[in-house]
């Protein structure tokens, strides 16, 4: 039986990069997927029709998929979202809060435009999504999971993301407080801080040329999210994991563990350059990981991904560097 079958999934932005991945890897691990994507730009203009294109592999896949094109961001759109998943399967298992823009600028040039579109995309749409899934899986008694997306922007702050930062370290806390609520539910929540080449790390100034889509692409991501989607991660909850890929090997890091010292941010609006161009990583030292996850548990196609410090030592430790600016990759 695969890791997911018969659970129904809700994932937003799941029209391109890391959602399109979590969505394609949830299908073949036998959930029954809604894709969402309204299909915009990374900075939230227009509309394609993206999620129609993903339920489409999906199909031709052999999985089952129904798109939806709600723009993210209010309370109204998040329960048109979540029925949807009801209409077309009669359930809801799992929630992916994955849609996000950009909208850059340093503080003081940021319009107020600028500011309440991220909020309300990022920090909005993941509360009003998890609201709206919580209270349909809190009637099924079934218990849920709910996958947020956090950001190294808001865990460590980024230069000209004030915004997005402020919206991911939101996220953060929400993640938090809404694992210890939902616990009598058997609801896990838990968040995800990915780093991937996808539109939204395209923005970094040189990020292309530094990374290839071979050994930092967003497929490395899926496995994460489709293991803490499944039951045999029922037991955690109220954790936030950096996940920088590399090769085809992962290294999975709570955050709550990471010790961490920047030099400065980097993902800087083409417009406002700062006087002395800070560092374009953050430098992650000491990290110790205190989640032990049983490998044998974990679906063919994850394990198959070689997710690695899974089972790690109580002195294990594991250097790397994150770069910022790279939460959500709709």
């Amino acid at each position: 039986m695969k890791s997911l079958e018969g659970k129904v999934a809700v994932i937003t932005g799941a029209g391109g990069g890391i959602g399109r991945e979590y969505a394609l890897l949830f299908a073949a691990e036998g959930a029954k997927v809604i894709v969402n994507d309204i299909g915009c730009t990374a900075n939230g203009h227009g509309q394609s029709p993206v999620a129609d294109q993903v339920v489409a592999e999906i199909v031709a896949n052999g999985g089952e998929a129904v798109a939806n094109n709600e723009p993210v961001g209010s309370f109204a759109s998040a329960k048109r979202i979540v029925e949807t998943a009801i209409e077309a399967y009669g359930q809801l298992d799992i929630l992916v809060n994955n849609a996000g823009i950009l909208r850059d600028r340093t503080l003081l040039k940021m319009t107020e435009e600028e500011w309440n579109q991220v909020i309300e995309v990022h920090l909005t749409g993941s509360f009003s999504c998890m609201q709206a899934a919580a209270r349909v899986m809190t009637e099924r008694e079934k218990g849920g999971r709910i996958i947020n997306t956090s950001s190294s922007s808001g865990l460590l702050g980024n230069f000209g993301q004030t915004n997005y930062g402020a919206a991911k370290a939101g996220i953060h806390a929400l993640t938090r407080i809404a694992a210890l609520e939902l616990a009598k539910q058997r609801i896990t929540v838990n968040a995800i801080a990915p780093a991937a080449l996808t539109r939204m790390f395209q923005t970094i100034p040189g990020a292309e040329e530094s990374v290839s889509i071979d050994t930092f692409g967003p497929k490395f991501i899926a496995p994460l999210a489709a293991y803490l989607a499944s039951d045999a991660a029922a037991s955690i909850s109220s954790e936030r994991y950096f996940q920088p890929p590399s090769g085809r090997s992962v290294t999975i890091v709570p955050v709550s563990m990471v010790r961490a010292t920047r030099s400065a941010a980097t993902s800087t609006p083409p417009d406002e350059t700062p006087a002395k161009m800070p560092s374009r990583s953050v430098r992650l030292r000491s990290v110790s990981m205190d989640s032990a996850f049983d490998t044998s548990s974990l679906p063919s196609r994850i394990a198959g991904s070689k997710i690695s410090g899974m089972n790690p030592s109580s002195s294990e430790r594991s250097p790397w560097t994150a770069s910022p600016g790279c939460g959500s990759a709709a």
